[in-house]
């Protein structure tokens, strides 16, 4: 299978399946030298593992990183990092009904058309479990970003309907790891959990958001044209399961703007008086903060009848069985922060290459 592999410098390569024994990854391009936080590490894929609280799935999963190659007395060697998280905790029967029916909205019909053959249980390839794997390498990455000042910080700020439409400081994180929901404000974590348990009684599923801010970034990350920084943290995200939208700055709210009004004017001290460009103009980030959102889709299984066709193109119908997240996104939030510290480190290692 093509595709397993991101980045540039950077690199990370997965495998694995949601009920095989193990997901792993291999991350190529790690500079020599850094003694690695391996608590913070675990503490990063905690914050993505199942069973954590009442509103997601409860597949109960350690999810417990093994590192298997790079490091020597926990400091990185500039080899090749190995790494699995076991699977222990699968419930195959569960998908006995979807082995033969396909889904609606899930990868079952495409990955069979495409392969002829494809792996019912859990999604397989297609589940998000393999997530665990981007966590654990971002997890690295912010560590080296760190030394570099670059601080990544994401949140909930909607689910459903329900929006949070305050403004982001550091001094906000403790709110947002007190609540189950990951948002930044507890009277709103209160009406958005309320939501997902109504949603979840009622066998269904629903969306809802995330907002990133990846603040103290250097001028000069990104490349022109094709590589444009912006451009890579949109493919990062499209890359995650269930996204289905990705918005910098202004966005599509820009549209209904004047240039006059949208353009982000530069004072003397390189710092702009407003941040529609959402910290990157021409593909190459401004010192301004990288401010993005993503949407992610309500979870495609449901605990509700659907009609579908099964392997033969027979009308049947299907009803989701075992354990699912009423709601993805306060999950998310770790995967969104990975995918963006590789994103960013990948470029800082591309601009120290040519100086």
């Amino acid at each position: 299978m093509a595709g397993s592999t991101y980045g540039t410098l950077f690199k990370l390569s997965t495998f694995g399946e949601s009920h095989g024994p193990a997901i792993g990854g291999v991350l190529d391009g790690v500079p020599a030298g850094l003694l690695l936080d391996l608590v913070a590490i675990q503490q990063e894929l905690d914050r993505r593992k199942p069973g954590q609280s009442a509103i997601v799935t409860q597949r109960k999963e350690a999810d417990e990183v093994e590192f298997l190659s790079g490091l020597y007395q926990g400091m990185t060697t500039g080899t090749s990092i190995g790494f699995i998280i076991r699977n222990t905790n699968q419930r195959s029967q569960d998908y006995s009904e979807m082995s033969k029916a396909f889904r609606p909205s899930h990868a079952d019909f495409t990955y069979q058309q495409k392969y002829g053959i494809r792996d019912p249980r859990g999604g397989g390839r297609s589940s998000a479990r393999e997530t665990a794997v981007r966590v654990v390498a971002g997890a690295i990455a912010k560590q080296f970003l760190a030394k570099e000042g670059i601080v990544v910080d994401a949140f909930v700020d909607q689910v459903g309907a329900i929006k949070w439409t305050g403004e982001w400081n550091e001094n906000l994180r403790s709110i947002r790891e007190s609540n189950p929901i990951r948002v930044p404000d507890s009277e709103t974590a209160i009406e958005m959990e309320d939501l997902i348990r109504l949603v979840r009684k009622e066998g269904d599923t629903i969306g809802g958001c995330i907002r990133c801010v990846i603040n103290h970034v250097p001028v000069g990350l990104g490349e022109p044209v094709f590589d444009k920084l912006h451009a890579e943290l949109g493919k990062a995200m499209l890359s995650i399961n269930a996204v289905k939208g990705f918005t910098i700055g202004s966005g599509f709210d820009g549209v209904t703007m004047r240039g006059s009004e949208h353009n982000d004017i530069i004072q003397t001290n390189g710092i702009t008086l407003s941040n529609h460009s959402g910290g990157i103009q021409g593909g190459i980030s401004n010192g301004m903060p990288i401010d993005f959102r993503v949407a992610f889709k309500p979870v495609a299984t449901i605990m509700q009848e659907q009609p579908t066709i099964d392997s033969e193109n027979q009308a049947v119908s299907i009803k989701g069985e075992g354990r699912h997240d009423p709601c993805v996104v306060p999950r998310a939030v770790p995967i969104v922060e990975a995918m963006a510290a590789m994103v960013l480190f990948d470029f800082v290692l591309r601009n120290n290459a040519v100086k």
